[in-house]
C-alpha cells in the first residue's frame, strides 16, 4: 500500500497548518517538535514566525540537540545563546534535549551499520513527535529532510559522532556510504520509539545546496516548490527528491549535482530496506 503524501505549491505558515489538519493525525500527549534552529550567519533556515501557527496549534515543545562540529551550537552554553538569538526560546517552550546528563540509548537490532543510537536523554519525556524539516542540500548527506532530522537531528553530540563514525564515536568514518546508511539506522530507532505517533512536514523553500548548519551557505539555487506532509518519513523525502528532478527550473542541476555527488539517495534506499516506511507513495496535491 502506497504511503500518502499531501502536497501544496503554496508556501505560507497558514498552509502548513491547513495540511496538518487535512492529514487528520492527532499527536497525543506531550509533543516534541523537532526543527533546525539554524547556525548563526545562515540566511536560509526557516524562522520562528514561519512555524508559529503549526507549533501553537499542536502546543508542543521545540526540541534540539547540540552539534558535533565547531560553531555556535556545539556546546550547551553557546547553543542556548543561539536559540535565544534566533527567537526560538522567546516564542516557544524549548528543550535542549542533551544539555546535561547521560544520553538515552536506543537499540537498533536490525541496523546495518550501527546497533545503538545515542539521543538527548530528554526524549524520554515525550509521547509523540512533529518533525519540521527544511528540505535543501547538504555538504555531506547530499540533502537534508525528514530522515536527517530523525537521525543526526535527534542524536546527541555523542550520537552524531557515532553516526558519522559508522559506529566509532572517536573518529568520523572515511567510508561515506557507511555514514549514509548509519543515518538510516539511527532514524529507524526514533521512528520505532514513537511507534507511529509522529508527523513529518518538509518545506521546499530557500533550497540551497548547503544545510542550515552552514554559517556561510550558498544562496538558494532554484525556485521554491512547496510544502509536503506525511506519516511516512521515507515517502516524504522520496517525494521531495522526485519534485526536484521533475522541476523545470534550470537551477535544479546544481542541487542534483550536490545530491548525486554525495550519493544522497542511499540513505532513502537503506531506510526503505529496513522497512519503516516506503519509497512508494501517492502524491495528493492540495490547492
Amino acid at each position: 500500500m502506497k504511503s500518502k503524501v499531501y502536497f501544496s505549491r503554496t508556501i505560507t505558515p497558514e498552509k502548513v497548518l491547513e495540511l496538518y489538519e487535512l492529514l487528520d493525525k492527532k499527536l497525543e500527549g506531550k509533543v516534541a517538535i523537532k526543527l533546525h534552529s539554524g547556525e548563526p550567519g545562515n540566511q536560509n533556515f526557516l524562522r520562528p514566525d514561519f512555524w508559529k501557527p503549526i507549533i501553537d496549534s499542536v502546543g508542543g515543545t521545540v526540541v534540539e540537540c547540540n552539534t558535533a562540529y565547531e560553531g555556535e551550537r556545539n556546546t550547551t552554553e553557546k547553543h542556548l545563546k543561539t536559540i535565544e538569538k534566533h527567537g526560538w526560546s522567546t516564542v516557544f517552550p524549548f528543550d535542549l534535549m542533551d544539555a546535561e546528563g547521560p544520553d538515552m540509548e536506543l537499540d537498533i537490532p536490525n541496523g546495518k551499520i550501527i546497533k545503538k543510537n545515542y539521543v538527548g536523554k530528554n526524549l524520554k519525556n515525550y509521547d509523540s513527535m512533529l518533525v519540521l524539516s527544511h528540505f535543501k542540500g547538504h555538504p555531506m548527506g547530499g540533502f537534508g529532510g525528514a530522515l536527517k532530522q530523525l537521525s543526526i537531528g535527534v542524536a546527541s553530540t555523542l550520537g552524531k559522532n557515532n553516526i558519522h563514525g559508522a559506529g566509532d564515536t572517536s573518529a568520523w568514518t572515511k567510508n561515506h556510504d557507511a555514514f549514509l546508511e548509519a543515518m538510516a539506522d539511527a532514524a529507524e530507532s526514533v521512528v520505532k520509539y514513537f511507534n507511529g505517533n509522529a508527523v513529518y512536514i518538509n518545506v521546499m523553500k530557500n533550497m540551497s545546496v548547503d544545510c542550515d548548519c552552514c554559517a556561510k551557505a550558498e544562496d538558494p539555487c532554484m525556485k521554491d516548490i512547496g510544502i509536503l506532509i506525511s506519516l511516512d518519513p521515507i515517502a516524504i523525502d522520496q517525494a521531495c527528491l522526485d519534485l526536484v528532478y521533475a522541476s523545470e527550473d534550470p537551477g535544479k542541476d546544481h542541487l542534483i549535482e550536490r545530491i548525486e555527488s554525495r550519493n544522497g539517495i542511499l540513505t532513502v534506499e537503506a531506510a526503505a530496506a529496513l522497512g519503516y516506511g516506503s519509497r512508494e507513495y501517492e502524491l495528493i496535491e492540495v490547492k
